[in-house]
């Protein structure tokens, strides 16, 4: 019986997990269902390069600031919790500009000031204040992951759709000769109208399950 017990709550706590990890893909996505971070939405993904870029620096500062804050909650007065979240959100970000700056400059020099405002990213100060400071270590880090790739996979399939019809390519590989390009698509007009259209297509999608 004990053993019944114990399997029944290993199952659910998986399952748990596994809920917490897959939400930020589709069912609560960051940029497509919740709106959130629509500044470096649309103004990095001229090109799928550029998005996924934004996306996995914004990843990295997402999973170890929920990681950290998880850790730090019980020792953080509830007064000025954000800003020692910010503190601790800052610390990482200072971390992926360094490293990009170093390893990756043109992608740096193209994100330009979007990597430092990552610090103030609703996403990010997001789940920081709404998951890691009220649960454990292991589903927090799930969470951050989730909401990450969610996140970078959005940017990505965006900047893919605003490269292919602006430039006629993906990732920097030609595809339609140059009198295909519409311009429109990589300017911020285009943004917006891409943006729009996906989201229609991920609530019909939504709908129809």
């Amino acid at each position: 019986m004990k053993k019944q017990q114990k399997s029944r709550k290993e199952e659910l706590k998986m399952s748990n997990n596994l809920q917490t990890f897959t939400k930020g893909l589709l069912k609560e996505n960051p940029t497509l269902v919740l709106l959130l971070g629509c500044c470096p939405t649309l103004a990095t993904t001229t090109s799928a390069i550029n998005g996924m870029s934004m996306g996995l620096a914004t990843t990295f500062v997402l999973v170890l600031s929920n990681i950290f804050i998880s850790l730090l909650k019980n020792f953080i007065p509830d007064k000025v919790r954000i800003p020692c979240f910010i503190v601790v959100i800052a610390s990482f970000v200072t971390v992926v500009q360094l490293v990009m700056q170093a390893y990756v400059p043109s992608i740096y020099e193209t994100l330009g000031l979007f990597i430092p405002l990552i610090v103030v990213n609703c996403i990010v100060l997001g789940r920081a204040e709404a998951f890691a400071s009220k649960n454990p270590v292991w589903p927090s880090l799930l969470d951050g992951l989730g909401m990450g790739l969610g996140f970078t996979c959005s940017l990505t399939v965006l900047g893919c759709i605003r490269e292919f019809l602006g430039n006629g390519s993906i990732f920097n590989l030609a595809i339609m000769p140059e009198t295909a390009k519409i311009l429109v698509f990589i300017l911020p007009p285009g943004a917006f109208i891409v943006l729009g259209f996906v989201i229609a297509i991920v609530n019909n999608l939504k709908k129809s399950k």
